[in-house]
């Protein structure tokens, strides 16, 4: 059972930045995160291969930006001229194949709260 450890969400103003780190129990293939508005279903925001290749939403580049460090299996999520827009749950997502189609598919981490404020 794959452990996630999620870390650096919480409140910042319009235009400000957050930087989200997710560490794996184990190594894991995929690696990334998602993120859910009220009402709504989780929705990719960037996952990574262990091999390097990245698929992340279109609308999102620009901004924001993930890498990962296999010496400890984490991903870090930098996010950049953070808008209301961008308030949401975030969740750190394993996954063994990208089956990008299941936003449900793979491991997750409780989830960490992101707050942007105008």
């Amino acid at each position: 059972q794959v452990q996630l450890v999620e870390s650096g969400g919480g409140s910042v103003q319009s235009g400000g930045s957050l930087r989200l780190s997710c560490s794996s129990s184990v190594h894991v293939p995929i690696l990334g995160w998602f993120r859910q508005f009220p009402g709504k279903r989780r929705e990719l925001v960037a996952l990574k291969s262990s091999s390097g290749t990245t698929n992340s939403a279109a609308s999102l580049s620009g901004r924001f930006t993930l890498s990962r460090d296999d010496t400890k299996n984490t991903v870090y999520l930098q996010m950049n001229n953070l808008q209301s827009g961008d308030t949401a749950v975030y969740y750190c997502n394993a996954r063994t194949e990208w089956h990008l189609d299941d936003p449900d598919f793979g491991s997750w981490g409780p989830g960490l709260r992101v707050t942007v404020s105008s």
